[in-house]
């Protein structure tokens, strides 16, 4: 027999990243926004499932916001379901409007870069302050030249918890990066969100009867770092090894799923 695994806390401190009881190392957060040097807006966003071409990214009329909508198939037939994302971001400020949007999806990540440019006939917001000054008003600065600053910190303590949170942009399908389902035969099916590791740099690995796997997401674009992944899946009901071979592995887009006979 194999036994799923329950979500524990590794420490007291809880889980390293709470959107993700994997996450080892690096940024955490479903998300990750960042203003650029020449002003654009960088958006990471993870949408674990879905492939490169299977979302589409909207522009609102009023320029202001983008809307993704994504959709991570049913890839294989012990999945409960597919999983549809709908996320929404924009700009903070009212005096300009988006340009330009670049968008790339890979290994389960979608990476946005929004350009902006300044609407002419808007004052700008909030205060208007010499070029040698700069004053700071909650999440928007503004100097001279029109520098919006704006992003979330990849490293922020009330990100690390012992209760990991859903993710906040499934609208249909599950919720959370682990799922496992006893099969029939005895197998355990396992599958395990770790968005931003390609195929290649998936490991599995049992001992003493734990099945363990680990996953290594390089920085891409603008990322602010590279995230490595690591955990313990399922248990044998013996402990005790058993060959690599015998456990059917299948990785894309961001998931690994497993198929892991008795012992």
């Amino acid at each position: 027999m194999v036994v799923p695994l329950s979500a524990i806390p590794p420490s007291r401190d809880g889980f390293y990243a709470i959107n993700n009881q994997f996450l080892a190392n690096g940024p955490k957060g479903f998300q990750e926004l960042k203003t650029l040097e020449n002003d654009d807006m960088f958006i990471r966003v993870d949408f674990p499932g879905v492939p490169e071409d299977a979302m589409k990214v909207v522009v609102d009329d009023t320029k202001k916001a983008v809307t993704v909508f994504a959709l991570a198939p049913k890839e294989h037939k012990h999945d409960s379901s597919p999983r549809n994302y709908i996320y929404t971001t924009g700009l903070v400020c009212k005096c300009c409007e988006i340009s330009a949007v670049a968008a790339h999806m890979s290994d389960g990540v979608l990476r946005l870069l929004l350009s902006k440019t300044q609407i002419a006939t808007q004052r700008p917001p909030f205060l208007v302050v010499p070029d040698s000054e700069q004053v700071v008003v909650k999440d928007h600065a503004w100097t001279g030249s029109h520098k919006v600053t704006y992003g979330t910190d990849p490293h922020d303590p009330v990100l690390t918890g012992r209760v990991l949170q859903p993710h906040p942009w499934v609208k249909q399908g599950s919720l959370m990066a682990y799922e496992s389902k006893q099969l029939q035969n005895g197998c355990l099916y396992v599958r395990v969100d770790m968005p931003g590791v390609p195929k290649e740099r998936f490991t599995v690995s049992v001992k003493s009867g734990m099945v363990m796997v680990t996953g290594d997401a390089p920085a891409v674009s603008h990322d602010s770092g590279g995230r490595f992944y690591s955990g313990e899946v399922a248990m044998l009901s013996n402990p005790i090894d058993i060959p690599i071979r015998q456990i059917k592995i299948i990785s894309k887009n961001g998931i690994i799923r497993l198929i892991i006979p008795p012992a």
